[in-house]
């Protein structure tokens, strides 16, 4: 009966040992903010379909976490935490990125595509950070219907 007993209390300290574990682990890494667009691109950014992905990187520039969101609506508050982790284990600085687009591919710019990052680097729990998507690649055309290539290209 005593051997039982002592086992239980052990088992019972070992699950609350791993329970503050887990806790630690999780508040670890955190980092929120808002997303902004200038008026500029702002109709382009909010169309129907669109996907805004924050990406975070480490000093190496390696993706070490990312968070979507499908038809963003500016400005954008974001939380990012040890769920949008894509490595276990994270220390040093971070800078963040931001891509909008409609094809939801990361790291392939487009036509189109809005983009932006933050000035510098942020510590593991920063708060209030101000992520820009203030430029644009290209200039987003409509494709025409009028005529036909073959046609106009043998002219």
């Amino acid at each position: 009966m005593k051997n039982f007993f002592s086992l239980l209390v052990l088992g019972a300290l070992v699950f609350c040992a791993y329970t503050y574990y887990n806790k630690t682990v999780e508040n670890k890494f955190s980092l929120s903010g808002t997303v902004t667009v200038p008026e500029r691109l702002l109709t382009v950014a909010q169309a129907q379909n669109n996907t805004c992905s924050i990406i975070v990187k480490n000093e190496a520039d390696v993706p070490i976490a990312i968070q979507r969101v499908i038809n963003p609506v500016f400005p954008l508050q974001f939380k990012i935490g040890s769920k949008d982790l894509l490595v276990g284990e994270v220390d040093g600085n971070v800078k963040l990125e931001v891509q909008i687009n409609n094809h939801g591919n990361l790291g392939v710019l487009k036509t189109g595509d809005i983009f932006g990052s933050t000035a510098g680097t942020y510590a593991l729990n920063s708060k209030d950070i101000v992520l820009n998507a203030d430029k644009m690649t290209g200039k987003p055309q409509m494709v025409s219907t009028r005529g036909n290539f073959f046609r106009t290209a043998a002219r």
